[in-house]
């Protein structure tokens, strides 16, 4: 399905060319690569190979993502992690929000994936229930969740109502793979978040059956914390994760 709309400036794919450690990072709902690309970047300055994917029917136009489904976002996602495949030995699979959801359906599907890393991911939202949402065609905005003051997330203005039915569906199964998923995993979570529910963090970790896995918690960020207060904890405490899985095997 064509996309009707240009792509928005700052909301392009992005790859960084490093060494044989790949780094999917994924955006969230209604969001862009805008919000993932400071992490991207400190990964590549840490010598890893990174591609930062935009979701169908993301980054243009709110008609577009209308038009799309959830099983196209998870086309986009298992194709950029064959593209890093391709060139790249160990594979992580780093995700913001929806990205988190994206990141865990992969985990499942690819269980070689080395680790994975959550920010705020998504697996339930009670407000994004049928029976919470307005019949209408569209919602106002749900991003930009972020405590910085003067930092703005390059997102939709609008929320279509049918692609809400979307991450639902995608979270739904999701939080049945859960269980079956065993891959290393560190689990970024804002203290407070309007956007999704904290609790939704301690649910992936208590399903999750990785040996290792830990919470993180982030007390200066809200929802979109890849570009709030707590971006280079974030981007320091993965970089750790990942070279010490990486020095273990050597």
């Amino acid at each position: 399905m064509k996309e009707k709309y240009p792509v928005m400036d700052g909301a392009e794919p992005f790859y960084f060319e490093g060494d044989k450690t790949g780094v999917l990072v994924i955006h969230g709902f209604t969001g862009t690569t805008q919000s993932m690309r400071p992490l991207g970047e400190s990964f590549h300055q840490a010598g890893f190979t990174v591609f930062g994917p935009r979701l169908k029917g993301h980054g243009t136009h709110y008609e577009d993502m209308e038009r799309s489904t959830y099983k196209e976002w998870c086309e986009t996602v298992e194709e950029g992690y064959r593209f890093l495949k391709e060139t790249c030995d160990d594979i992580y699979i780093a995700g913001l929000s929806m990205g988190g959801t994206l990141t865990l359906h992969l985990a499942e599907q690819y269980p070689n994936t080395k680790g994975i890393i959550l920010i705020n991911a998504a697996i339930e939202i009670p407000e994004m229930s049928p029976e919470k949402v307005p019949e209408t065609r569209y919602l106002d905005a749900i991003g930009s969740d972020i405590k910085k003051e003067g930092v703005k997330e390059l997102t939709y203005e609008k929320t279509p109502v049918k692609s809400l039915g979307d991450i639902q569906q995608l979270m739904k199964e999701v939080r049945g793979k859960l269980s079956k998923i065993q891959v290393p995993a560190r689990i970024f979570v804002s203290d407070v978040d309007h956007v999704v529910p904290p609790e939704n963090s301690k649910l992936i970790y208590d399903n999750l059956s990785s040996e290792d896995k830990r919470l993180i918690l982030m007390e200066e960020s809200y929802h979109v914390a890849t570009l709030d207060n707590d971006k280079e904890k974030i981007a320091l405490e993965s970089i750790a994760f990942i070279n010490g899985l990486t020095s273990a095997r050597v």
